[in-house]
């Protein structure tokens, strides 16, 4: 077995299963570890812009590589999106919102390193999954000067390999093979990026899982003063 069989071929699996067997473990025993553990009494000066930035960054990258990597490549030419199309949208919003979460991540991560109230609470893991984010974020940024490269020449068959790549790592029958013309610091995004789902359960990440998202279609709150004041 050659290393990116294993990497690219077995790994992501290993990741997956204890990014959901892991999560489901942590809930039923660990309930009281299923938070964010805010610390904006503590400080909210830097929480605010950083936290806004970082969350609005990263949502847009996990629904882009999530869009751009699962859908069918049929889908995108039915649509009339060529491949080169697709590659230069690809690049300018990665850029956009990998730059916006990195910013965003720095400000998070200088506040937990250099903050004494901050870091007093902070946990291991905390530095751990906030460092590997970092990273992850930094190596995606690093292979837009590639992609680009690619994208001048009319070259998309890199991004179609790493789509091709995805679809065969969910639909069960991973192909490493796919991968084998992949410049090395998408390989390396990739074992980043899949390392995130290994270390999530043992991280405040798992608060994801309980995203308020019925809070954005709940009623009005009427909300009553206990005593009254007669003049």
């Amino acid at each position: 077995m050659d290393i990116d069989t294993f990497f690219f071929g077995i790994y992501p699996y290993i990741a997956g299963t204890v990014f959901l067997v892991g999560s489901l473990v942590r809930f039923e025993r660990e309930q009281f570890g299923w938070k964010a553990d805010s610390s904006q009494l503590l400080d909210r000066k830097t929480l605010r812009l950083g936290s806004n930035l970082f969350h609005v960054g990263i949502l847009a990258l996990f629904a882009g590589h999530f869009v751009g990597l699962l859908t069918p490549h049929g889908v995108f030419r039915s649509l009339g999106v060529s491949d080169l199309t697709h590659q230069v949208i690809a690049i300018g919003a990665g850029a956009v919102f990998g730059l916006t979460c990195m910013v965003g991540g720095v400000l998070l991560w200088r506040r937990r390193m250099f903050n004494p109230r901050i870091r007093a609470v902070t946990r291991f893991m905390d530095l751990v999954i906030l460092d590997w984010l970092l990273v992850t974020l930094a190596l995606g940024l690093a292979t837009l000067p590639v992609s680009i490269g690619h994208a001048l020449r009319g070259d998309a068959s890199v991004m179609i390999a790493l789509a091709e790549w995805a679809q065969s790592v969910v639909t069960f029958r991973a192909d490493a093979s796919l991968l084998a013309g992949v410049d090395p610091i998408f390989k390396i995004h990739l074992f980043f990026g899949m390392t995130v789902f290994l270390l999530f359960p043992f991280s405040r990440l798992v608060h994801i899982w309980s995203a308020p998202l019925t809070y954005l279609a709940r009623p009005y709150q009427v909300v009553r003063a206990k005593y009254v004041r007669y003049r």
